[in-house]
């Protein structure tokens, strides 16, 4: 969850890596390092407790530069947030430094050795265990002559239980720059003389576009000269080198104030972009290409899993009722992070989703590994081209959102339901549970849903004015059902993560079984209430929920409602109503989300929360 940046090149190197660490703040922003070599300096490090901007201020105050360098960016996990514990991470000689993403879950037991041996230990961490053993197996001298710094890393590496992505570098080998990866993802950028690695994409889009992502098991040596790749044990292996479509302004606020709000507004882009190329508007196909699972598959499948964390478990859990719905399959749905852990029931029979924004997430990769190792074939659905999640599931649905930055999930999350929603028509198809003409209508309802989402964008200043009214309120609940609840649960989790109010999500036909004890005049209660006359079970849901809206008014509950165009019955039975364009029970949470967003979005400003990086969250948890 913290962030790396290395550079070695042409370039001055402070300013790649300062500027790389900033694309990357939203990974962690308790402290801030560099360790920077070259240029007759020797090694020279910064650091600074809390976020860039105070690191920033270090090196004005203190300059350095130099040829080559690796920064970072952290959450803390080991060792309280503060300069000290901060990385880079020196070895007792002071010429070699280390920067970590990861948890070395033995170093307890390693640290108790090496202080034996002599070592002395500054800091809290468990990070700077490695830095001590790449120390002590670098000064080994063998055969006459002393390790290379890729030895020296190979062996410590081999030393290590957990996850780790590891970029280290050392006085004594000029212009070198030794990544490691076991868990966290990391990146290498291929430039022209220059060369550079990264635990993420967007840190190096200004500099190439062309990069690869390391393995569990890679180790990488950067110099001048070009890139090395081996195993961990020496043998030399390749990467596909990708080229990123994206352009790097999209990953800049755009005029926005926070990246939140603008990767809102980036929605229906997000939308259209995952639809765009597979859907035929005159048959109603859908075609899924990145696809290593065949329609018999498919079509012979009994059984559906979806595994994911957070919001992706959010949109996991939508899906479950659109495949359901429209290819008539048994879904289960459960949370990466507890599922790998209850011996789960999977068939070669059956197909497992695995649903992750950047594609690196650790439990989701485990819970991967997990149904392969059972016999079922993978599915990923992703926003990061050549992530884990990716390379190692037989399909793949990419959704094409673009960089998200803000700590909290917005567009990638609609980009996750429409890639549901087109798997599910996809399903529907090859089962043979949908006719011609029904496919047909579900496109085109699909191509209609950015349009509604721009129009539903140039109603943010109601939820604006709503911010106004309940900014100060304690606690929030969500209510929904069917296909609404997760959007329910959704809206809930955008209002605690950015705002710091508790929210609960809630079925809204369970509001009898004990939450009815929560209402009073003080409590806020958001109701989705949304409806598709076409659908006899959607009206019914609906008829349902109005009596739920009801008995939170008749207990005092205020009551803000998100309702469909045209409903003028909820007027009088709601204190707020937040309407949505008419669409197709299946799609309706597309749409259902943005004022949740939005609503969040508000009451966090107007409370003063940092919005795009929460305390004690990371955008992408790629360690348990």
């Amino acid at each position: 969850m913290c962030g790396i940046v290395g550079y070695v090149g042409k370039k001055s190197v402070v300013p790649v890596i300062i500027e790389g660490l900033r694309k990357l703040e939203y990974r962690g922003y308790d402290s801030a390092g560099i360790a920077v070599c070259g240029n007759g300096e020797g090694l020279q490090v910064r650091r600074a407790e809390g976020k860039l901007r105070n690191l920033d201020e270090v090196i004005r105050q203190n300059p350095l530069d130099g040829t080559y360098g690796i920064g970072h960016t952290r959450w803390a996990t080991h060792g309280r947030p503060s300069e000290e514990n901060a990385h880079p991470l020196r070895d007792c000689t002071g010429r070699i430094v280390v920067v970590h993403n990861g948890i070395v879950e033995n170093y307890v037991a390693l640290k108790k050795k090496l202080i034996e041996e002599g070592h002395k230990f500054v800091t809290e961490t468990d990070t700077e265990v490695i830095a001590h053993l790449v120390e002590k197996f670098y000064l080994k001298h063998e055969n006459g002559g002393r390790p290379s710094l890729e030895e020296a890393v190979r062996k410590t590496v081999k030393m290590l239980n957990g996850v780790f992505a590891l970029g280290v570098i050392a006085v004594d080998e000029p212009n070198k720059i030794v990544a490691a990866r076991n868990g966290p993802p990391a990146v290498i950028g291929l430039g022209n003389d220059e060369y550079f690695v990264a635990s993420d994409v967007p840190a190096i889009l200004y500099h190439t576009r062309d990069l690869f992502f390391l393995a569990d098991g890679d180790l990488a040596v950067i110099t001048p000269a070009g890139v090395q790749l081996t195993d961990f044990d020496g043998r030399p292996i390749r990467r596909e080198v990708q080229h990123v479509t994206w352009d790097p302004i999209m990953a800049e606020k755009g005029g926005f104030k926070h990246f939140m709000l603008k990767e809102i507004y980036e929605q229906p882009r997000a939308v259209r972009d995952t639809t765009l190329g597979r859907i035929s508007q005159e048959t109603g196909q859908v075609f899924l290409d990145e696809m290593q699972i065949s329609e018999a598959e498919f079509k012979a499948a009994k059984k559906i899993n979806i595994e994911a964390c957070g919001t992706s478990w959010h949109a996991g859990l939508a899906g479950k009722f659109m495949i359901e719905s429209l290819a008539r399959v048994p879904v289960e749905v459960d949370y990466a992070s507890e599922w790998r852990y209850r011996d789960p029931i999977v068939g070669s029979d059956e197909i497992t989703v695995v649903i992750s924004q950047s594609g690196e997430t650790a439990d989701t990769i485990a819970a991967q590994r997990e149904a392969k190792a059972k016999g079922s074939k993978t599915l990923a659905i992703c926003n990061v081209v050549g992530s884990m999640i990716t390379r190692e599931a037989s399909g793949t649905i990419y959704t094409h959102a673009g960089p998200e930055i803000g700590v909290a999930s917005t567009k990638a999350f609609t980009a996750q339901l429409t890639a549901l929603y087109l798997f599910s028509l996809y399903l529907a198809q090859v089962r043979g549970a949908m006719s011609k003409e029904q496919a047909t209508e579900a496109v085109y309802e699909l191509t209609r849903m950015p349009a509604k989402l721009e129009q539903l964008l140039t109603r943010d200043e109601q939820c604006e004015e709503l911010a106004k009214l309940y900014v100060r309120a304690h606690d929030f609940l969500f209510l929904g059902r069917g296909i609404h609840y997760p959007i329910a649960l959704e809206g809930a989790l955008k209002l605690k993560e950015i705002s710091y109010i508790h929210a609960e999500g809630y079925p809204a036909g369970e509001m009898k079984h004990g939450p009815n004890a929560l209402i009073d005049e003080n409590l806020p209660v958001v109701i989705i209430a949304t409806r598709d006359p076409k659908s006899e079970l959607s009206m019914i849901r609906y008829e349902k929920t109005m009596s739920n809206l009801k008995e939170v008014k008749a207990r005092s509950g205020r009551v803000i409602a998100i309702a469909t165009e045209g409903d003028e019955e909820i007027k009088d039975a709601a204190d707020h109503v937040l309407y949505i364009p008419a669409a197709p029970e299946e799609l309706a949470p597309i749409l259902e989300i943005v004022p949740l967003q939005l609503l969040a979005y508000h009451i966090a400003v107007r409370r003063g929360c940092d919005v795009d990086q929460p305390r004690n969250l990371a955008k992408s948890v790629t360690v348990e």
